[in-house]
C-alpha cells in the first residue's frame, strides 16, 4: 500500500471508478461500476464521504468488539489521505462515495459553517455506523443529489444541490449524537482515563518541560482523534475539552496556592504556564479572584 493515488478533481475520482462526471465540482460515485483493484493510499482534493454498502465486520474499540453490519460512513475533508489496505488481494469496490469540491460552496450557508462539521477530522475508526433505517436516508439524500446532477441545469440547480448535501450532513450530526449514546459500553472509562491522564501529568516534570496539556496531547494519549475527543468530552459533560482542562488547571493551582513558601510566579511555572501573567488572568477568569487574593483568604 506504498503507492499513492491523487485526485485533485472530480473528474479524476470519477474516472478512476469508471463514472460519467455529470458536474465538475460534485458527484455521486457508484463503486460497483469501478474495476477490481489492490488497495492504496488515496488522496484527496476535495471532501469525500464513503458508504460501505458491505459487511464492516468486527469494529473494535478498546478491549471491546463491535460487529455492525449495517454500512459505515467515513469522512474525508480535502488535503486528507485515505487507505485501503487489501493485503495484496485484488477486490471489488462496493457502496457510494459523495464528492464535492469545496469551490461548490463557496458563498453558501454551507460553506460559512462546514467547519462546523466536526467528524471530517475524525479518524478511519471513529467511522459512523448506520442503522438500516439511517443508510435508507443516506441514499435517500444521495440519490436527491443525483436527481440534480443528472437534471437539465437551472437558476435552482446549485442550489438545490448545496441545500441537500447540508440536509445530509444534518442528519448525520444527528445520527453521530446517537452513536454517542447508544456506544456508551465502548465510551465508559474514557472520562475516567482522562482525569487520570491529568492527574498523572501534574504530578510529573511535564507542565514544566512540555507546557500546559492540550487538547491534542490528550486526545493522542486516549488514541482518539482532536475533534471526536472533543465532541464526546461536550456530549458526556456539557462542557468543551478545552474548559475540562482548565478547570482541572485551576483545581491544582488552587491546591498549590495553599503552600505559602512558593509564590504565585512558581506556582505559574509549574503548572505549565510560560507567563505567570496568563496564569494570573486565567484564574481571576475563573475563580473570581487573583490569585493572591485567593491565598489572603485561606488565612
Amino acid at each position: 500500500m506504498d503507492n499513492l493515488r491523487r485526485f485533485e478533481t472530480i473528474n479524476d475520482y470519477n474516472a478512476f471508478n469508471n463514472n460519467e462526471t455529470l458536474h465538475p465540482l460534485v458527484s455521486v460515485v457508484d463503486l460497483s461500476k469501478a474495476s477490481p483493484r489492490q488497495g492504496s493510499r488515496m488522496y484527496f482534493g476535495f471532501y469525500t464521504i464513503f458508504l460501505k454498502d458491505v459487511k464492516c465486520g468486527d469494529l473494535v474499540y478498546g478491549r471491546h468488539t463491535y460487529d455492525y453490519q449495517e454500512g459505515t460512513l467515513v469522512f474525508l475533508a480535502p488535503g486528507q489521505v485515505a487507505g485501503v489496505n487489501s493485503n495484496g488481494e485484488t477486490y471489488q469496490p462496493k457502496g457510494y462515495a459523495l464528492i464535492f469540491h469545496p469551490d461548490l460552496i463557496h458563498g453558501t450557508a454551507l460553506g460559512r459553517h462546514i467547519q462546523d462539521y466536526t467528524f471530517f477530522g475524525y479518524q478511519s475508526h471513529e467511522a459512523l455506523h448506520l442503522s438500516e433505517r439511517e443508510r435508507k436516508i443516506v441514499l435517500e439524500c444521495f440519490s436527491k443529489i443525483e436527481y440534480e446532477l443528472e437534471h437539465a441545469v437551472d437558476k435552482h440547480s446549485k442550489r438545490l444541490i448545496v441545500s441537500n448535501i447540508e440536509l445530509f450532513l444534518n442528519y448525520c450530526v444527528r445520527f453521530y449524537d446517537r452513536q454517542f449514546i447508544t456506544r456508551d459500553n465502548a465510551h465508559q472509562g474514557i472520562l475516567e482515563r482522562f482525569e487520570n491522564l491529568l492527574n498523572d501529568y501534574f504530578q510529573t516534570d511535564k507542565p514544566q518541560t512540555v507546557g500546559l496539556p492540550s487538547v491534542a496531547y490528550c486526545a493522542g494519549e486516549l488514541n482518539l482523534s482532536s475533534n471526536y475527543f472533543g465532541d464526546l468530552v461536550k456530549k458526556e459533560t456539557g462542557k468543551t475539552a478545552q474548559d475540562y482542562i482548565q478547570a482541572k488547571v485551576m483545581e491544582v493551582a488552587k491546591e498549590r496556592i495553599f503552600d505559602q513558601s512558593k509564590s504565585v510566579s512558581q506556582i505559574a511555572y509549574e503548572l505549565g504556564f510560560k507567563y505567570p501573567q496568563h496564569f494570573t488572568r486565567l484564574f481571576k477568569q475563573r475563580v473570581g479572584h487573583s490569585p493572591n487574593e485567593f491565598r489572603s483568604s485561606l488565612n
